[in-house]
């Protein structure tokens, strides 16, 4: 996810958004630790769409914690 688009969605949401990666990364990571996890570039990438969402919303001053 690129951070321009994620500049256009609202913060609702980018709340949604982010809920979503996380249940995802907690997946990637359970898959990872029983073996399952063909590509684990995945892991890296859904941890920086994470940190993505969380520094625009501090841009936008929108809490989303």
């Amino acid at each position: 996810m690129k951070a321009s688009e994620i500049r256009e969605l609202e913060a609702d949401k980018i709340k949604d958004k982010l809920a979503e990666l996380k249940k995802q990364l907690f997946n990637l990571r359970f898959q990872n630790d029983v073996g399952q996890l063909e590509n684990t570039a995945t892991l890296s990438n859904v941890k920086k769409d994470i940190a993505r969402l969380y520094t625009i919303s501090k841009e936008m001053n929108v809490n989303i914690s």
